[in-house]
C-alpha cells in the first residue's frame, strides 16, 4: 500500500479519494459512515486496544468528543488522539485516520479549554471581529490536541423565549445572526482546513420556532419567511463564506423530519446553494426516524431515508448506519451508488483536513487558555453585558462604597457562570445518563467528577466584588434560596444583610445544562418566563427593605420581570459569562468598563406575547383594533437593539447617496455619532430599512447594517455603510427572488426602536431577477 495513490501527497484530492475508494470493501465503506463516543475505547484515560478491535476493525469515520465526553487534560487527550490515530494505522488494512469532533458552542468543550461566554451573549457584543478572534482561539486548540471538527456555530434564528436551547443562539434577526456565525466560522475554519476546523451550521433548519417552545417539537414555516428568515444564515455561512459542515434538526417541517427531507438536505444545500461539504446528523437523529417519528419501519428503512435524504455520517455512535446499512447494500435495499456518494464527501473532508498525512499532534507543546486566551474571554463577557435600567445614576458603584451586600443564588456560584454546551455542565449530563438514559448513551465509567468547578478556572461575582472593592467597604453574603426549589429559608438571613447595606447586588436567574436541575439549555423549555423558583419573591423582599437594589442576571434566554422592571432602579443582564464573568460583571458594577452590550432578543412582558421580534408585518406587533392585549401592553418590555451605557450618545447629519441605487449598485448610508457625556464608551450604531411597494408585504423594520464605535466624551464619528442593493431582495409573489424598484425607507439608531434619524432613497430601474446572491453583509467604511 506504500506506493497508492492515495497515500501520495502530490496528487489531488479527488485523485486520492477515488483511488481510495476504487480499493474499499463494503465493510471498511460502511465504517467511514460510523462513529462512537470515545469512553466506548477507553481504559482509564488510555485506549484499550481490546475495545478499539471491537469497535473499529475495518476503520471508523469519526470519534465523538475525546475531550468533551471524558476527563482528559488537555496532554492526554492529545495523548489519546494520537493513540487512536496510530491504532488505526497500525489494525486497519487500508490505514484510514479517524475525524475527531467536538462541542465548541462557547469554546472547545473540554478540560482545561478557554471557556467564552455563552453565544446568546456574544450575540450581545455585536463584535464580529471579537467574535472571530474568539473562533481562532478554538481552532488553535482543537487542532493542538489532535480534533479536527466542531459541532458549532448554532445559526437558528429564534423568536421564541420558551425554547430552552435559545442560549445557544445569535439570536432573532437573521442578519445578525449571519454576522456573527459567519465571523466565528472563519475564526474557526482559518484560511485552509489543512490547520483549520471544520465549522457546523446547525440545525437545519428552523429549530428554534417549534411548537410550544419545545424541544424536537414540530415547526410551522411558510415558505418565503423559510427562506428570507431561517435559510439565510446558513446560505451566507456557505455562499460568503464556505461553511464546511451542515447538521440537520430533530425536528419536522410539515410532516417531514429534517433527518429525512431531501428538498433541504440535497435540493437547496447542494442543488441552488452549491454546497459541497459534509452533512452529519444530530445525535440519533437518524434511529430517531423509526423510533421518534414512526417514519420509517427499522433501522434499514431509516439508513436508506437518511442517505437519500443527503446525511453524510451518523452521530454520535454507529447505529443504522452499521449493519442494517451493510445488509441494505448487500440485499440490493440501498445502491452501492448511494452509499458511495456520502463517502466521497466524507473522504474528501478528511484529506482536506490533512489528517492522512499529518494524523499526530504534538502532544508535549499543548497549552490551553492562556492570559491571552483568557484577555479575550473577559473582553467578550465585559462586552456581552447589557445595562437594561440606571434611574437616577445608581451605577456605576463606588468602589468605597461603606457596606454592600451581596445576595442570590448565582452570587457565588462559579457553576452557574457558563451555558449549557461547556464542560461543566456536560460531564454533570453524562454522569446523569448512567441513571436516566433516555437518548441510548453509553454510560461513562471514568467521568467520576466530585467538583466540576475545579476543571475551568473561574471567579464567582461575589469574589470578585470583594476583590474590586477597596479596603474599607465591608460586603456580607447571603444566598436567599436556590434557583429552582420552593424554599424559603434563606429569605430572612438575605434581608438582614441587605437592611444593613448601602446597597443590596441580587444575582439571580439560571443554571443551564441538561440535568433536570438546570432551568435553561437543551430539553429544558419553560412555560413561564419569570425568574424561576422562589427568586421572584426574594427580590420582592429585599426591596421593601428600602436598600438601594442593583439586580444582575445569569439567564440564558429573555426573563418577564413583571413588577421588578418598574421598581427596581438598576438592572444588568449578564448572560452566562463564563469562566471571565465573575471579574467582567464587577468590572462593569464599578465602572472599570462602561457596559455596552445590546439585546440581540426581544424582551417579551408576559409569556403569552411570545413569539415577540422586532421585524414583524405592517400587521403584526400589535391587536387590531383595540392593540393591546386584554391584560398587558403588546409592547416589549425591552427591545431588540437595546442597552444602555454609563454615558449618553447623539445621532445626527443623516446623508444618503443613492445615485447608483440599481439592481447591480449600492448605496451609501453616512450618520455623525457624538459621546454627550462624561465617559468613553463604545455605541452600536443600527442601520434598519423598510422596503415600501413590494409585491409582498415586508417587514416594518430589517436590520441592515451596525458598527460598534469607541468614543471619548465629546468626540463625533462618522459611520458609513455601504450597502448593495441586492441586499433588498426577497422573495415576490411568485417566489422568484427580485429587486423591485420603489421606495427604501431608512433608519438610524440606538435600537430597533429608538431610531431618531430617518429619511429614504429610491431604487430605480425594472424589477430584477436575482440569481447569484453574493452580497450578505453590509460593509462599514472607516
Amino acid at each position: 500500500m506504500s506506493n497508492a495513490i492515495y497515500l501520495d501527497s502530490s496528487k489531488t484530492i479527488n485523485e486520492r479519494v477515488s483511488d481510495l475508494i476504487e480499493q474499499m470493501t463494503l465493510d471498511e465503506k460502511v465504517a467511514q459512515l460510523g462513529s462512537f463516543w470515545v469512553y466506548e475505547v477507553l481504559n482509564g484515560v488510555l485506549l484499550d486496544p481490546d475495545k478499539a478491535a471491537a469497535l473499529m476493525p475495518h476503520g471508523i469515520g469519526q470519534v465523538t468528543r475525546v475531550g468533551g465526553a471524558s476527563n482528559v487534560t488537555p496532554k492526554e487527550s492529545a495523548e489519546l488522539n494520537n493513540a487512536i490515530q496510530k491504532w488505526l494505522l497500525d489494525n486497519t488494512r487500508l490505514k484510514i485516520p479517524a475525524v475527531i469532533h467536538e462541542e465548541s458552542c462557547s469554546g472547545y468543550m473540554a478540560n482545561g479549554a478557554t471557556v467564552f461566554p455563552q453565544t446568546i451573549g456574544v450575540a450581545s457584543t455585536w463584535d464580529p471581529e471579537l467574535t472571530e478572534a474568539m473562533g481562532e482561539i478554538i481552532r488553535r486548540q482543537m487542532r493542538a490536541v489532535g480534533a479536527h471538527h466542531a459541532l458549532a456555530p448554532v445559526l437558528d434564528v429564534t423568536r421564541d423565549a420558551r425554547w430552552g436551547r435559545m442560549e445557544e443562539t445569535y439570536g432573532e434577526d437573521p442578519y445578525l445572526v449571519s454576522r456573527m456565525g459567519g465571523a466565528y466560522i472563519k475564526g474557526l475554519q482559518g484560511e485552509d482546513l489543512k490547520s483549520g476546523i471544520v465549522a457546523t451550521g446547525k440545525h437545519f433548519v428552523g429549530y428554534g420556532l417549534s411548537e410550544g417552545g419545545m424541544n424536537w417539537a414540530p415547526v410551522h414555516i411558510p415558505e418565503r419567511e423559510l427562506r428570507e428568515v431561517y435559510l439565510l444564515p446558513f446560505e451566507a455561512a456557505i455562499r460568503a463564506i464556505g461553511l464546511g459542515s451542515i447538521m440537520n434538526g430533530y425536528h419536522e417541517l410539515d410532516g417531514v423530519p429534517c433527518a429525512a427531507n431531501k428538498r433541504l438536505l440535497t435540493d437547496i444545500l447542494r442543488g441552488e446553494w452549491g454546497f459541497e461539504g459534509t452533512v452529519v446528523s444530530d445525535y440519533f437523529a437518524v434511529n430517531m426516524l423509526e423510533e421518534h417519528h414512526h417514519l420509517a419501519a427499522d433501522k434499514c428503512e431509516s439508513a436508506k431515508i437518511a442517505l437519500m435524504s443527503g446525511i453524510d455520517i451518523e452521530l454520535p455512535g454507529t447505529d443504522c448506519y452499521g449493519s442494517p446499512l451493510k445488509d441494505a447494500v448487500e440485499s440490493g435495499y440501498i445502491s452501492m451508488d448511494l452509499l458511495d456518494t456520502a463517502l466521497r464527501r466524507l473522504l474528501t473532508q478528511k484529506f482536506a483536513l490533512g489528517v492522512f498525512d499529518h494524523p499526530f499532534v504534538d502532544a508535549t507543546t499543548v497549552t490551553f487558555d492562556t492570559l491571552d486566551e483568557r484577555a479575550v474571554a473577559r473582553e467578550l463577557a465585559q462586552k456581552s453585558i447589557v445595562l437594561l435600567k440606571n434611574d437616577g445614576g445608581l451605577l456605576p458603584l463606588s468602589k468605597e462604597i461603606g457596606s454592600l451586600a451581596v445576595i442570590g443564588p448565582n452570587a457565588d456560584t462559579v457553576r452557574n457562570l457558563f451555558g449549557d454546551y461547556t464542560y461543566p455542565a456536560h460531564i454533570e449530563t453524562l454522569l446523569e445518563s448512567k441513571k436516566d438514559n433516555p437518548l441510548g448513551m453509553p454510560a461513562p465509567k471514568d467521568v467520576d467528577v466530585d467538583n466540576l468547578e475545579d476543571f475551568i478556572p473561574a471567579m464567582s461575582i461575589l469574589q470578585a466584588i470583594k476583590e474590586t472593592v477597596s479596603a474599607g467597604t465591608t460586603v456580607t453574603y447571603a444566598k436567599g434560596c436556590d434557583v429552582l426549589t420552593e424554599s424559603r429559608d434563606g429569605f430572612a438571613a438575605a434581608v438582614e444583610v441587605a437592611q444593613q447595606a448601602d446597597v443590596a447586588v441580587m444575582v439571580m436567574g439560571d443554571k443551564a445544562g441538561l440535568t433536570d436541575d438546570c432551568t435553561t439549555g437543551e430539553a429544558r423549555d419553560r412555560a413561564i418566563l419569570d425568574l424561576p423558583g422562589v427568586q421572584q419573591d426574594l427580590v420582592r423582599a429585599i426591596y421593601e427593605t428600602g436598600t438601594p437594589l442593583v439586580l444582575v442576571l445569569l439567564t440564558g434566554r429573555p426573563v418577564t420581570l413583571n413588577w421588578i422592571a418598574e421598581d427596581v432602579p438598576a438592572i444588568v443582564e449578564a448572560w452566562f459569562p463564563s469562566e471571565e464573568g465573575g471579574p467582567a460583571v464587577a468590572d462593569v458594577l464599578f465602572g472599570d468598563v462602561n457596559p455596552s452590550g445590546k439585546l440581540p432578543v426581544t424582551f417579551p412582558q408576559a409569556v403569552g406575547q411570545v413569539p415577540i421580534f422586532y421585524g414583524h408585518r405592517p400587521s403584526g406587533g400589535r391587536s387590531m383594533w383595540k392593540v393591546n392585549y386584554v391584560e398587558t401592553s403588546s409592547k416589549p418590555l425591552y427591545p431588540f437593539g437595546y442597552g444602555l451605557s454609563y454615558t449618553t450618545f447623539a445621532y445626527d447629519n443623516l446623508r444618503i447617496q443613492a445615485e447608483d441605487a440599481t439592481a447591480q449598485g449600492s448605496v451609501r448610508v453616512q450618520v455623525d455619532v457624538t459621546n454627550t457625556g462624561d465617559r468613553t464608551g463604545d455605541e452600536i450604531v443600527q442601520l434598519y430599512t423598510h422596503t415600501t411597494r413590494a409585491s409582498v408585504t415586508r417587514p416594518i423594520k430589517e436590520l441592515k447594517g451596525f458598527k460598534r464605535v469607541t468614543l471619548q466624551p465629546g468626540e463625533t464619528r462618522t459611520v458609513t455603510f455601504e450597502i448593495a442593493v441586492k441586499q433588498f431582495a426577497y422573495y415576490g409573489m411568485d417566489m422568484r427572488y427580485v429587486v423591485t424598484p420603489g421606495e427604501v425607507e431608512v433608519m438610524v439608531g440606538a435600537s430597533a426602536i429608538d431610531l431618531p434619524l430617518k429619511d429614504s432613497f429610491t431604487i430605480a430601474g425594472d424589477e430584477t431577477e436575482i440569481t447569484e446572491k453574493a452580497f450578505f453583509t453590509t460593509v462599514s467604511v472607516d
